[in-house]
């Protein structure tokens, strides 16, 4: 089968590219208006761009002709958290991706329970098993649809009690949702664990 990404419309292509390419970890993110309301939202465009220091990247699409509340937030307050969902949380983060008015905070809605940051204003979820505390370093525009990467740099790790083990995070005890093609979520399945192999340090430590 082949298929010619130009005689596709972006929908179509967003819905087959959505299809290949998982399972995608999900950024399930809080940021605050300008006027101070607690905007919730999931993102499975993201992944990590940088060690030294931490850095984050989610791809923000629009709704309708407008960015997302959350692309505003950021760009506005440069300032917002991202989580990591567990299983118990999966309702309410597909909950979440709801368009709602900019008034209206999901986390009300949802009721959610949330704790105040350290290092930014923005709160992070009570629930969460990890929470990053980031502030906004850089906006890229990619494609006709002008989607937004934006990149930030953590700031602060938030992780629960007994995930971490000899500097590393215990997977299976984190229990991550994954996303997959359409309003669709994974688990963890078998975990294989193969033989190290030698790579250069990235670092002295």
């Amino acid at each position: 089968m082949r298929i010619d990404p130009t005689e596709l419309g972006a929908e179509r292509i967003y819905r087959l590219m959505t299809g290949i390419v998982v399972p995608r970890p999900i950024a399930w993110v809080t940021s605050l208006s300008a006027t101070g309301v607690l905007n919730l939202a999931p993102f499975s465009a993201f992944t990590f761009v940088s060690q030294k220091p931490p850095m984050l990247a989610i791809s923000v699409g629009r709704k309708g002709a407008d960015y997302k509340d959350t692309a505003h937030n950021i760009l506005d307050t440069e300032e917002y958290v991202i989580h990591i969902a567990d299983t118990p949380l999966m309702q309410a983060l597909h909950d979440s991706s709801v368009e709602h008015p900019p008034e209206i905070s999901e986390v009300e809605h949802l009721g959610l329970e949330t704790l105040a940051s350290e290092r930014i204003k923005v709160p992070r979820l009570a629930a969460a098993p990890v929470a990053m505390e980031c502030r906004f370093r850089q906006c890229l525009e990619f494609g006709d649809a002008k989607s937004r990467l934006i990149v930030g740099e953590v700031v602060l790790f938030h992780l629960r009690d007994g995930l971490v083990n000899d500097g590393k995070v215990e997977t299976r005890a984190l229990d991550p949702i994954a996303r997959i093609g359409g309003p669709r979520y994974a688990r963890l399945g078998e975990i294989v664990t193969l033989n190290s192999l030698f790579q250069t340090p990235k670092s002295k430590d």
